[in-house]
């Protein structure tokens, strides 16, 4: 029954893949990148907002096709395979084009793709050093932020490194809740504005300072049906999602990216420290013809949500790796004519041995506690994982 609920062939994804391999055979086209990723687990318990969940399970399986098109534009296109609940789900994560010979530094990309906030949310979920994002992304980004829209970089002929650019996209995924379907969304409802800047101390490290503001046009919520859709919200942030949970009109990040490695050298050893803060505001509206202030005497305009967490990964040989990062989570749930304030803080640590550069098998422990937070309690959790790359597999982000 589960390949009959299969929202795409899976056959006809494999007959795309082959058809594209037959055209790379005309010299007149570039010969394309073809991958796949494979991510599996078992894990003793479930967390807040993440995508895993208790037992044997699928992360994503990744495919992914990429190429130059010609010496003006590359492309690419990454589906993802995806099990929950008995029901396998192909999703399309990235199908964007991007310019390669704009001059002073420009560059445009257009299509479906990941919006480059923050640190982590333009890196794909396998090369990540832990078996889920932080706390902060699963609640404020639904993991990670992919949509349609367009983005312009500018990349400035400066000493350092210094990029700046600006992105407009659908924001499907980062509306507020509308259970009623009575809202009028905006058709491009988040634009985003972001700069990152870094450079090296040395020849053995380096360093990258980045600011992100976010504009959500469709994220505030309106207090008054907070309350009635309680029961309904409560049951979404346990279902299969790639939304944001918590919304808001404004959000900030702040993120930076210390590396190290003995000579410059990180094939045997390096270490990476990395962090981010998000504050999203302005999180509660008023609906036409209500105060909210007046009926909600606790929720005031003034309300925000934050998260943040810092990690550290050390990578000791060649062949293993170990990781510790702890998080928090601090948003704010309206239950009749109060305000309830939710906290979450998750401390990890992750061993990760790498036959190669292609195949990681980690080991991860996750100690969460939680306050009022979605009726999850205090829990240990451990997770096994393995994440292998077959095919083309590209340099990671910075």
């Amino acid at each position: 029954m589960s390949a009959l609920n299969t929202r795409v062939s899976l056959l006809a994804l494999a007959c795309a893949v082959s058809s594209y391999s037959a055209m790379a055979e005309d010299s007149s086209l570039t010969n394309p990148s073809i991958s796949a990723v494979l991510d599996g687990y078992y894990q003793t318990g479930d967390r807040p907002l993440a995508e895993r969940v208790e037992g044997f399970g699928l992360g994503e399986t990744e495919l992914a096709l990429s190429a130059n098109i010609d010496e003006m534009f590359y492309g690419k296109v990454t589906a993802v395979v995806e099990s929950h609940d008995g029901e396998t789900e192909l999703n399309l994560e990235e199908a964007f084009i991007q310019t390669l010979a704009m001059p002073y530094g420009l560059s445009v990309r257009a299509g479906r793709f990941l919006s480059d906030l923050g640190y982590l949310n333009n890196q794909h979920l396998h090369t990540d050093a832990f078996t889920d994002r932080p706390a902060a992304y699963r609640a404020f980004l639904g993991g990670h932020y992919f949509d349609d829209g367009i983005r312009l970089n500018y990349v400035a002929p400066t000493d350092l490194y210094w990029t700046m650019g600006v992105e407009a996209f659908k924001g499907e995924s980062l509306r507020a809740t509308d259970e009623h379907g009575e809202r009028d969304f905006d058709d491009v409802g988040v634009y985003t504005a972001l700069t990152k800047i870094g450079g090296d101390i040395g020849i053995e490290s380096s360093w990258q300072l980045g600011l992100s503001y976010l504009r959500n046009q469709n994220g505030q919520a309106y207090a008054e049906d907070e309350h009635e859709d309680e029961a309904a919200d409560e049951e979404g942030h346990a279902e299969h999602s790639h939304s944001a949970s918590y919304t808001g009109e404004n959000t900030y990040i702040a993120d930076f990216v210390y590396k190290w490695a003995p000579n410059g050298n990180y094939k045997y050893q390096n270490l990476t420290v990395s962090g981010e803060y998000f504050r999203v505001t302005d999180i509660f509206g008023m609906e036409p013809g209500h105060i909210l202030e007046a009926d909600h005497e606790d929720v005031s305009t003034d309300d925000y949500h934050q998260g943040w967490y810092v990690s550290s990964v050390y990578q000791f040989s060649p062949s293993w790796s170990a990781g510790i990062r702890y998080g928090q989570l601090d948003t704010n749930e309206i239950h009749e004519d109060h305000l309830d304030p939710q906290k979450l803080k998750e401390s990890e640590v992750s061993l990760a041995w790498h036959s190669s550069h292609f195949s990681t098998v980690r080991l991860q422990y996750t100690h969460q506690t939680g306050t009022n937070f979605d009726g999850f309690e205090d829990d240990n959790i451990f997770t096994l994982q393995y994440v292998m790359s077959l095919g083309a597999h590209g340099a990671h982000q910075f």
